[in-house]
C-alpha cells in the first residue's frame, strides 16, 4: 500500500477535525454525548482509496467503529464501510470465516480451530489478529441509593455464579461498609450471543477465582438462570431498565449506568475504570502469543499480574481479524488502508475521544504496521 505522508497540520488532521465535529454534534450509539476534542497527530493521505468494506462483529468496538468510519471516509471519499455491530464477536468471526466479511471485529483472537478454518478463505497463511481497540469490561449495576460500589473478584464470581443472590449479602456489605444495601434480589444480566466480552469476563473470573468460578472460559455464558440478552446494548438496556440488576459490558457502551470499583489483586484497594488503567493493565499483563502465524499479534492477558492500583483489573483487548492474502488485491488494498488508519496514532485518538477507550501503546501500533505490510 503506497500512501502519501502529510504534515501534522495536513489534510487528514483537517478532515478528522471535521469528522469529530460532526460526531460531537450528536450522540454515540448508547446515547452518551460524543467528545469533540480534535487529534492533531501527523497522518497519512488515504484519498486515493476506493471501494466498499463489509465487516462486523464486536459490539464493544461499535462506538469506536462509528467514529473511525466517519473520520476515515471524510478523506477517503471513495470508500464505503459497513460495520455490523449486531453480530457480536462470535457472529463476526463466523461471517468472516464464511467469506462474508473483509475483516471481523472480535474481543478475542481466533481459536486454534478457527485459525485452521481461516486457510479456506486466506490460503496457507491463514488470518491474523491485530489488536486495534483497548478498553475494559465494566461490571454495571442498577441499585437505587447506591452510587458507589466496591466488589472483590471473589464476590463478583459468587454473584455471577448465583451463589450470592441478595444485595445485602454479608460479602457485599463487608466490602461496602458505608453503603445502605437493600435486601433486593440480584438479577444477573448476561449475553445470549457468542460474545468476546463474555470470553474476556470469564477468562478473568477463571484466572483470579478458579475455586469459585469453576466453569471453563467461553464466549457463551455457561450458567442458566440469568437474564440473557442479545449484544452489549441488550445487557446495558436491561440493567438500566431493571432494579437490583447487575451485568457486564464494554465500558464505552454503559452510558449513564454506574460501574463498580473492582478489587486489585489480593489487596484491599478497589479501582474504577480509566483509560490509563486499561493501558497500564495492557503493559503489565499482556503478552503476544506465539501462534506460528507470521504477523499475528494475538495477546494473552495474565490477570494475576495486575496487582498495581494504577491498573484496571479487567482490561478488554479487541481485534481486527483479516487475511494476509485476499482473493482480490483491490479489496486487500482498501481494507488494509482502513485498518492502517484505525491502528495509527490519529485513529487511536479518534477512538479515545469518541468512545472513551485507551490508545493502543505506540510499540504495538508499530508492530501492527509491520503486520499490515504482509497484507496483499
Amino acid at each position: 500500500m503506497k500512501l502519501k505522508n502529510v504534515a501534522a497540520v495536513g489534510s487528514l488532521a483537517l478532515v478528522t477535525a471535521l469528522a469529530l465535529s460532526a460526531c460531537a454534534s450528536g450522540s454515540s450509539s448508547d446515547g452518551t454525548p460524543a467528545a469533540s476534542t480534535t487529534p492533531t497527530t501527523a497522518a497519512v493521505d488515504y484519498s486515493a482509496l476506493a471501494g466498499t468494506i463489509t465487516a462486523g462483529g464486536s459490539s464493544a468496538q461499535a462506538n469506536a467503529q462509528a467514529a473511525w468510519v466517519s473520520a476515515f471516509t471524510a478523506q477517503a471519499k471513495g470508500v464505503t464501510i459497513n460495520y455490523d455491530k449486531s453480530q457480536g464477536s462470535g457472529g463476526g468471526v463466523t461471517n468472516w470465516l464464511a467469506g462474508s466479511y473483509d475483516f471481523a471485529g472480535s474481543d478475542s483472537p481466533l481459536k486454534e480451530d478457527q485459525q485452521a478454518s481461516s486457510q479456506t478463505i486466506c490460503g496457507p497463511g491463514g488470518g491474523i489478529n491485530l489488536p486495534i481497540y483497548l478498553d475494559g469490561v465494566a461490571v454495571i449495576y442498577n441499585l437505587p441509593g447506591v452510587d458507589d460500589l466496591n466488589l472483590s473478584s471473589a464476590t463478583i464470581a459468587k454473584i455471577f455464579s448465583l451463589q450470592i443472590t441478595t444485595w445485602n449479602d454479608p460479602a457485599i456489605a463487608a466490602e461496602n461498609p458505608d453503603a445502605t444495601l437493600p435486601a433486593t434480589q440480584i438479577t444477573t444480566v448476561t449475553r445470549s450471543d457468542g460474545s468476546g466480552t463474555t470470553q474476556n469476563f470469564t477468562n478473568y473470573l477463571s484466572a483470579v477465582q478458579p475455586s469459585i468460578w469453576t466453569n471453563a472460559p467461553s464466549n457463551a455464558w455457561p450458567i442458566a438462570g440469568s437474564s440473557a440478552q442479545q449484544g452489549g446494548s441488550g445487557v446495558v438496556n436491561t440493567v438500566k431498565a431493571g432494579e437490583g440488576t447487575i451485568g457486564y459490558a464494554d465500558h464505552s457502551a454503559i452510558g449513564e449506568l454506574t460501574a463498580a470499583n473492582i478489587q486489585v489483586g489480593d489487596s484491599t484497594d478497589f479501582v474504577a475504570f480509566t483509560p490509563e488503567g486499561a493501558s497500564n493493565a495492557f503493559t503489565e499483563a499482556s503478552e503476544t502469543q506465539d501462534t506460528g502465524i507470521e504477523g499475528d499479534l494475538a495477546q494473552k492477558i495474565d490477570y494475576t499480574k495486575i496487582t498495581n492500583t494504577d491498573a484496571y483489573p479487567i482490561p478488554l483487548i479487541s481485534y481486527a481479524i483479516l487475511c494476509t492474502t485476499f482473493k482480490d488485491a483491490a479489496q486487500a488494498e482498501v481494507t488494509k488502508g482502513y485498518i492502517s488508519f484505525v491502528a495509527s496514532e490519529v485513529g487511536q485518538e479518534v477512538a479515545a475521544k469518541n468512545a472513551g477507550s485507551a490508545p493502543i501503546p505506540a510499540d504495538m501500533l508499530s508492530q501492527i504496521a509491520t503486520s499490515l505490510e504482509l497484507v496483499k
